[in-house]
């Protein structure tokens, strides 16, 4: 994985599908450049996700976009996945390796300097961090700070990624804390053309990480 890998994360969200199929949808996404793609399933059964993430993989290996799923580390491991992407409260890092093994992508959440420094002490390929503005993905989320983004990124050496919030009018507030990529779900998902809207944000997100 390269940090140019996360210019453009787009995490999965079907809240806003009415009636199109997920899948499709990805392949508008990833067809206009997003450059990373997380399914993110919190109602999923096992089943159901493997069923779904199979298809998803087949349309990330097309577009050579590095596909993870969020939580669930034997799914990732069962459909032979790219990696995954777990957060403080989940699966504890070195549990995750050991279940992945040593060539597939782990990325970890992290909302404050000493998480961000901890995941990468562990062996994170990744780090997220956020919520860089106020998100109603998440509950219980509150938005740190571009100083403290900025200390992040200066404190790591492995990618940063901001999250949270995240959309066309606000990214450009991002440029100069020295992150590698955002990551975005309603920014991509909840527009009525996922596609265009991924265009716009690969232009935007272009111009903000340009030095």
């Amino acid at each position: 994985m390269k940090a140019s890998d996360l210019q453009l994360y787009a995490i999965t969200d079907r809240y806003w599908l009415n009636g199109a199929r997920l899948a499709d949808q990805v392949e508008e996404v990833l067809k206009n450049g997003a450059t990373f793609l997380q399914l993110r399933e919190k109602k999923f059964s096992h089943e159901e996700l493997i069923a779904e993430a199979a298809e998803i993989k087949d349309i990330a290996k097309h577009y050579h976009v590095p596909f993870v799923i969020n939580d669930d580390i034997y799914a990732a491991k069962e459909i032979d996945a790219d990696g995954v992407h777990i957060g403080q409260s989940d699966m504890a890092y070195q549990q995750a390796r050991d279940i992945l093994g040593p060539d597939k992508i782990i990325g970890l959440s992290a909302g404050n300097l000493k998480e961000a420094v901890t995941a990468e002490k562990m062996g994170a390929d990744y780090i997220g961090v956020g919520a860089v503005f106020h998100t109603d993905t998440k509950e219980n989320t509150t938005a740190i700070s571009f100083d403290e983004l900025r200390e992040i990124t200066q404190a790591v050496s492995i990618p940063v990624v901001a999250i949270g919030g995240i959309n066309a009018d606000n990214l450009m507030q991002l440029k100069g804390t020295g992150i590698d990529g955002i990551s975005v779900i309603s920014a991509i998902f909840g527009q009525p053309d996922p596609g265009a809207a991924t265009r716009k944000l690969v232009a935007l997100t272009k111009k903000m990480l340009d030095k």
